[in-house]
């Protein structure tokens, strides 16, 4: 039997991994128009890989914090 705590932080991961793709490219996507328009050029090669793991470190943090609640709220809160 797999305990509630383990049940928790395992959800929590795959429901992290899940998202993180979807968001960076989401994140990537406003990110590079944003810059795109303030700069009025297309953007480098080296500009928008940057603009990728920038996002990329941006959707963790959020992916992370999201799921981390949504869990909280379905499963109950974690308990250590």
């Amino acid at each position: 039997m797999i305990s509630q705590t383990t049940f928790f932080l395992l959800s929590w991961l795959a429901l992290a991994a899940l998202l993180f793709f979807p968001a960076s490219k989401l994140i990537w996507v406003f990110s590079v128009r944003r810059l795109q328009r303030r700069t009025q050029r297309e953007l480098t090669a080296e500009e928008a890989r940057g603009q990728l793991n920038r996002a990329r470190f941006i959707a963790l943090i959020v992916v992370a914090i999201f799921s981390f609640l949504f869990n909280s709220q379905m499963i109950g809160p974690l308990q250590l």
